[in-house]
């Protein structure tokens, strides 16, 4: 957990099957029972505003999840509003959450950021964010406030926007955009990272368009040339990269694992045990039952991801990846751990699916969007994340595609 304090953290989650616990743990059956009881929710939704519930900074969101509860339960946003003059995480959780509550409409929560802008504190990280995520007639007529405001101040300013529009220079060296690499197809790509001239940055970009793609098997003799100038590291994106090729690592992983050179040692490393033998079966379980015994809430999704190549055979795991899913506070991994449960064993899995259009991470959404049974409740919630302007793009097309299906009757068709 990513806290103001370190007194926070010594906090202790709530029971998972409570309401306070599913709605600490962002889960979709937290903001469907606080829909029923908003009063008795209301605290919970305010108290992970204002405290930070994430287990993981970097990869657990709740911000959308927290908006969604502001407006789904009609919780005046005064309370978060007044925390933008708290701490610089405290008004950021809060900043967070009012952005996207203005998007759906509260005028109330435009109007405070706004007010933060012209005389909070903490005004610069706002006003880039809001100019980020805001339409430009929201926020551009507070060149003048930025202006005044910025004079004479070591503000550290890390985007374009707004402050090229309003003309005042961002300190340091920003080099242009380099031209995308993603109208060069695989060979051209392939062509560039075995160039030994060719610039760092444009191997990074090689790599980030080949991530991207179907699994270029030409990649793999040139794994062991793709890492930084000293060569002590891979090159960023190679990881990403190498995943995408999947059991055709294999062969190759073995002599990369017998490397000398750590990275490319641990890489190999990696590779092979993604791609377990039946051998391994045994000890994967006992990993994960070890997992949960010490409520290591980082890294059973991968191990999960391994037992699912196991298929039903691996249907021990089954039970204990289930606790992982319903316990956990690191809801990043939610997705992973249904995913393997399609795998191993899916009897159950159409009420989690369901849950999970309402989770508040987005990988847990779109696995709820393609993977939910075809029921008017859940096609209503398909087509309310569609709509709505808070979410990301990437869900609303998931969900448009899903509404686009045709439908399965069961009935034979015309002849």
């Amino acid at each position: 957990m990513s806290h103001d304090d370190e007194a926070f953290r010594t906090l202790s989650y709530a029971p998972h099957d409570t309401l306070e616990g599913l709605l600490q743990r962002g889960r979709g059956l937290g903001a469907e029972y606080a829909q029923r009881d908003p009063e008795a929710a209301a605290p919970f939704v305010y108290d992970g505003i204002r405290r930070d519930w994430k287990w993981d900074g970097q990869t657990d969101t709740r911000r959308l999840y927290l908006a969604r509860l502001l407006r789904d339960l009609e919780l005046s946003p005064t309370p978060v509003v007044d925390q933008l003059a708290g701490g610089e995480e405290e008004c950021s959780r809060a900043a967070d959450v009012l952005e996207l509550f203005a998007l759906a409409g509260s005028w109330e929560a435009r109007e405070g950021l706004r007010a933060h802008i012209r005389d909070g504190a903490h005004w610069v990280p706002v006003l880039e964010s809001v100019a980020d995520h805001w339409p430009a007639a929201w926020w551009e007529d507070l060149g003048d406030v930025a202006r005044a405001r910025i004079g004479g101040q070591e503000e550290l300013l890390w985007s374009s926007e707004p402050w090229g529009r309003f003309g005042i220079e961002v300190p340091g060296y920003r080099p242009p955009p380099r031209p995308s690499l993603g109208g060069l197809d695989d060979q051209e790509l392939l062509a560039l990272l075995a160039a030994g001239g060719t610039e760092f940055n444009t191997r990074i970009d090689a790599l980030r368009a080949l991530a991207g793609r179907d699994p270029a098997e030409a990649l793999i003799p040139l794994v062991p040339t793709l890492h930084t100038p000293d060569g002590r590291r891979p090159l960023p994106l190679l990881r990403r990269a190498v995943d995408r090729l999947g059991a055709l690592a294999v062969p190759a992983a073995h002599a990369w694992a017998a490397d000398e050179r750590e990275w490319l040692a641990r890489l190999g490393a990696d590779v092979l045990a993604d791609h377990p033998g039946p051998e391994a079966l045994p000890g994967l379980i006992a990993e994960l039952t070890e997992q949960w015994e010490a409520r290591a809430w980082c890294g059973p999704d991968t191990t999960a991801r391994r037992l699912a190549r196991f298929g039903p055979d691996a249907g021990d795991a089954a039970p204990i990846l289930w606790s992982f899913w319903q316990h956990t506070p690191h809801s990043y991994e939610r997705a992973d751990y249904l995913r393997a449960l399609a795998a191993i064993d899916p009897s159950g899995l159409d009420d989690a699916h369901t849950e999970s259009l309402w989770d508040c991470e987005e990988r847990a959404r779109l696995l709820g969007i393609a993977s939910a049974p075809h029921r008017p409740r859940n096609l209503e919630r398909i087509r309310a994340l569609r709509d709505d302007p808070m979410e990301t793009p990437e869900v609303q097309a998931a969900a448009e595609a899903r509404l686009a299906e045709p439908v399965d009757t069961g009935l034979p068709g015309p002849s």
